[in-house]
């Protein structure tokens, strides 16, 4: 299937690198999608669900946030505030130069990000999380050893899934500000959450907590046997199937 190298504007006007992954017939949709906590747009998951969902005729943008890939900026001075304003520019450029995106799927905290950035998406109908936390601050236990010296010094580095990380006080500051419940509640779309029961990085209790803050229509799959990462084809494949049968209803006629 054709898959394309974007560059687009960030928040700040950094440069962010895209790939955008097209059907091989019509378009049906957009969809737009954000990867999982310093991982990026070429991660398996996002990958193959990108894949699966041109395969039903749903295309995909898919982006590295600022600071990670192939994208500018550093990652130091990003926080989940910046993540959210970033799939917002990615939301205006897709309206501008292909067409706004009906569909935002989020992996992990990129899925508390789609929720937090929903609303200000302008065409956004369906939003689908994958594995994501009910908190943002969830992520600060990856970094737990490191949490007095951050706190201490302003800054440290970190290791995440085996690669260095400058994680600053100004992270934590905002994670530990951000609160879902209102932005879940109010969200005024159509809500589909995938968790794992096994899910050994994000408890499928986050699950539940977005479940019970949501507005109908909202719908839970429970992802057995799949882990955090959905690192077996046949679960992004799932996932990405699942996500364009069920957005099929909230998609104008035609598209």
């Amino acid at each position: 299937m054709p898959s394309e190298k974007i560059i687009f504007p960030g928040a700040d006007g950094q440069d962010l690198a895209a790939r955008l992954d097209t059907p091989d017939g019509p378009v049906r949709a957009y969809a737009l999608f954000a990867h999982c906590f310093t991982c990026t747009k070429d991660i398996f998951a996002a990958a193959r669900i990108a894949e699966g969902l041109a395969a039903q005729g749903i295309a995909v943008l898919r982006f590295d946030f600022t600071g990670l890939g192939a994208s500018d900026g550093e990652f130091a001075n990003t926080n989940f505030s910046s993540n959210v304003q970033d799939l917002v520019a990615a939301g205006a450029y897709m309206q501008a130069r292909l067409a706004a995106p009906a569909i935002v799927v989020g992996h992990s905290l990129g899925g508390a990000a789609v929720l937090a950035a929903a609303g200000h998406i302008a065409g956004v109908k369906a939003v689908c999380t994958i594995g994501a936390p009910a908190d943002p601050a969830h992520v600060a236990h990856l970094f737990a050893h490191a949490r007095e010296q951050i706190e201490r010094d302003g800054e440290a580095e970190v290791t995440l899934a085996g690669r260095p990380f400058r994680i600053r006080k100004q992270f934590l500051d905002d994670i530990e500000a951000t609160r879902m419940e209102a932005a879940v509640a109010g969200l005024r779309k159509a809500l589909l959450i995938f968790h794992a029961p096994q899910d050994a990085t994000v408890d499928i209790e986050n699950a539940a907590r977005l479940y019970g803050w949501a507005r109908h229509p909202k719908s839970f799959v429970s992802l057995d046997g799949a882990d955090h990462l959905l690192s077996r084809r046949a679960d992004a494949i799932y996932v990405a199937e699942v996500i364009a049968a069920w957005a099929q209803r909230y998609l104008p006629a035609g598209d």
